[in-house]
């Protein structure tokens, strides 16, 4: 993914999203060509040049100081995730990142494992940045019962989302989600333009799904942090859980990922449940069981 054009895409499509009337400008013609503001507009609202932020949006971030970056993000209305993208792609794009960083590791550490197994009472796992589960407890297996019996390892979330029919029918707001897939790939494509992996993917996905191609061209990006899902789970039926994502500081690019519901409640009532059938499958197939999970 180069990042020149990256950033040429992010910074037009976040300008073409804004009206004169949400920058606060009075004054403007009518007859526009184009949607959102115009780049001299932006660039009196950042207070530089237009010829400078005509080079910025043509992708040249090298250099660009944080003040210039700060006043980008107001002048663009940018939210907290996309100030993070934005100053994510300078940083790619400065003379530092050419010296391509160690990739992050595919493997968790024994006692984050250890930590997985121990939470008996609640579904979670853990994430690479391109949505490869790289290390599940039994009960998250099976609340993602449906994505795990995909043959392929690591179980990916967008692979899932995008290429599996069953997917639409399991998230009840199948629309949502794949959209916070997309935008938490994006927001990883600009932490590491060089990820071979994460290009693969998108790659593949952009290749094979139409759905994923429109979400991907949009260029939005997301902060996953936590919310609810809301699951048709083909044991229990309808489950809305709270999930809180978690980075793993000692692990760069790794999350932890945990779902809960409230104590008393019927959803909790189904994840005991859910935990009942994880433990009535593991034991009826302990071998094929362990085979499956060589993420652990």
């Amino acid at each position: 993914m180069d990042n020149r054009d990256e950033v040429k895409a992010f910074l037009s499509s976040r300008r073409a999203k804004i009206t004169p009337e949400q920058a606060g400008l009075t004054s403007y013609s009518r007859n526009r060509r184009v949607p959102g503001l115009r780049r001299s507009e932006v660039a009196d609202l950042a207070g530089v040049s237009v010829e400078y932020y005509a080079q910025l949006e043509r992708g040249n971030l090298a250099g660009a100081s944080d003040s210039v970056l700060d006043a980008l993000a107001r002048a663009l209305q940018l939210d907290e995730a996309e100030q993070a993208h934005l100053a994510d792609l300078a940083r790619a794009a400065g003379p530092a990142a050419r010296t391509r960083r160690k990739p992050p590791a595919q493997q968790v550490r024994p006692s984050v494992a250890r930590l997985l197994e121990l939470m008996t009472e609640v579904p979670a796992f853990v994430n690479n940045g391109r949505g490869d589960v790289l290390a599940a407890n039994p009960l998250a297996e099976a609340l993602l019962a449906p994505m795990f019996d995909a043959a392929a390892r690591p179980a990916n979330h967008a692979r899932f989302a995008f290429l599996d029919p069953r997917a639409r029918d399991f998230w009840i707001d199948w629309n949502r989600i794949a959209s916070d897939i997309v935008a938490m790939l994006r927001t990883e494509a600009g932490r590491d333009p060089y990820d071979k992996g994460l290009t693969d993917l998108v790659g593949e996905l952009s290749t094979r799904s139409e759905d994923f191609r429109t979400r991907w061209a949009a260029h939005d990006v997301r902060q996953h942090r936590t919310g609810i899902k809301q699951f048709r789970h083909p044991v229990v039926g309808h489950l809305n859980l709270s999930y809180e994502t978690m980075p793993l500081p000692a692990d760069p690019g790794q999350t932890l990922t945990a779902f809960t519901a409230p104590a008393g409640s019927a959803d909790d009532d189904a994840l005991r449940l859910l935990a009942s059938w994880a433990a009535t499958r593991q034991a009826k197939a302990p071998a094929t069981t362990a085979e499956s999970r060589p993420h652990r």
